[in-house]
């Protein structure tokens, strides 16, 4: 659907030239509402045994309750309905909550930990899907942060006119963040940064991302003029500590693995720890919540890593943005850290809109449509918001991929190539847009 915004005096927005920020309705409830901490002495490792997904029609009332009686975490919210993950230990004090309050709900998921075990194909039959592809990659699969540095590695080897691989950076655990650029190397090109994995649960995104560094190459020459006209600069995984965690311990983990002021509360919500605008409206300071910014804007080697990089291409060079979440399937942009819009807010919505027709041809999934802070909530020192406001990116955005709630983080491998075509046919439409850009 199209977002109607309206301005805190009552007028629409109509597309007239602003030059200034846009203010735009707030939602209270939405604002404010920060995750309960954790009050562990000891980092915790859950197993979900018993533990199940599920839609609660929208409530505010009956969250702290959930979070602090039953053991129940947020995943997601709109305007109508909490995703949140029940631990089995709290099921039963969670429908006594809900039933005292009038709120109903479905169950989405069942049984958690028979859904992370079934969430992926065995080992065996990735490893006959690699071999039988000739590729370190399949996108029948979710692999591992080697199989994708590997990957990246062997289409720059059999792709050297075309392809290179750089390390930008390392995580905090020392792991590298490994980009690749695809080029024709015309130095009038303008370019368009991609990153996936900024959340380590999310592991749609990388998967997703890999699918359009997999469809660029192929057949390169074969491709419409502006995908040709374009740098591509793609780091899939920006929290590849958050990311093997995810994968070896804490399927649920979404943070990066950083150490903070408490032992048993590790990580900064990457997502939360860019400069522009650090600090405000939904972030926490306390290291033991998912939304811990960190201590101060780039704090930490990943975000600071990709600031420094950006920065090095120089004031004009980079005219689109894309970080790839999930999820929710929502094609977001600026402004993130407040319900207000830039005054180009109008040619950042026709670009999307474009997309989304392109996207819903593919697929058939349909994509919402709108500033990230009026869409879903405030989040303050995020990436696209960082891109915009401080890089001066033109066309910068956070794509939510699927699903709508029903596996929520735990979307089975199937999908892959689904979302994967969604995400091409997204970069599609933003190398199209950014070909010719004059200025940003």
């Amino acid at each position: 659907m199209l977002i109607t915004l309206t301005l805190t005096n009552g007028d629409e927005l109509n597309g007239k030239e602003n030059t200034a920020d846009v203010a735009i309705s707030n939602d209270a409830d939405l604002d404010e509402y920060i995750p309960e901490e954790s009050s562990r002495t000891e980092e915790y490792i859950p197993d979900y045994r018993g533990s199940q997904l599920w839609k609660i029609q929208y409530n505010t009332k009956v969250l702290k309750p959930l979070e602090k009686e039953a053991y129940a975490q947020v995943w997601n919210f709109d305007k109508k309905h909490f995703d949140v993950l029940v631990h089995g230990a709290g099921v039963e004090k969670a429908k006594e909550i809900l039933k005292n309050a009038n709120v109903n709900y479905t169950v989405q998921i069942d049984d958690l930990k028979k859904a992370i075990s079934e969430e992926n194909p065995p080992k065996k039959f990735i490893q006959e899907l690699m071999n039988r592809n000739g590729l370190p990659m399949t996108w029948r699969a979710y692999h591992r942060l080697d199989d994708i540095h590997k990957y990246l590695d062997f289409i720059a080897k059999n792709n050297p006119d075309l392809v290179t691989t750089q390390t930008i950076g390392y995580s905090r655990e020392n792991r590298t963040l490994k980009i690749v650029r695809i080029s024709n190397n015309n130095p009038g090109n303008k370019a368009i940064w991609i990153d996936g994995g900024i959340h380590a649960r999310e592991w749609i995104s990388p998967a997703s991302v890999t699918f359009i560094i997999n469809e660029l190459i192929e057949e390169w020459e074969d491709k419409p003029d502006y995908i040709r006209k374009i740098d591509w600069y793609i780091l899939p995984v920006t929290n590849p500590d958050g990311y093997e965690y995810s994968h070896t311990t804490d399927r649920l983990w979404r943070k990066s693995r950083a150490n903070t002021s408490y032992p048993q509360c590790k990580g900064v919500d990457l997502n939360r720890n860019y400069g522009y605008k650090w600090g405000g409206k939904g972030v926490s300071k306390s290291p033991c919540t998912e939304i811990f910014g960190g201590t101060g804007g780039f704090s930490e080697p990943e975000t600071k890593a990709i600031r420094d990089f950006l920065t090095g291409l120089g004031t004009g060079k980079v005219a689109g943005s894309i970080s790839f979440h999930s999820y929710g399937q929502y094609i977001l942009y600026p402004w993130g850290y407040d319900r207000v819009v830039p005054p180009d807010h109008k040619d950042l919505e026709t670009l999307a809109v474009e997309a989304r027709q392109k996207m819903a041809q593919v697929s058939g999934n349909w994509y919402t449509v709108g500033p990230a802070a009026a869409s879903l909530y405030p989040a303050s020192g995020g990436s696209d918001d960082w891109a915009k406001g401080q890089m001066g990116i033109k066309y910068a955005y956070t794509l939510e991929l699927p699903d709508n709630g029903r596996y929520g983080f735990v979307l089975p491998a199937s999908y892959i190539t689904g979302a994967g075509r969604e995400s091409m046919a997204f970069a599609d439409t933003l190398a199209k847009y950014c070909a010719n850009l004059k200025h940003n």
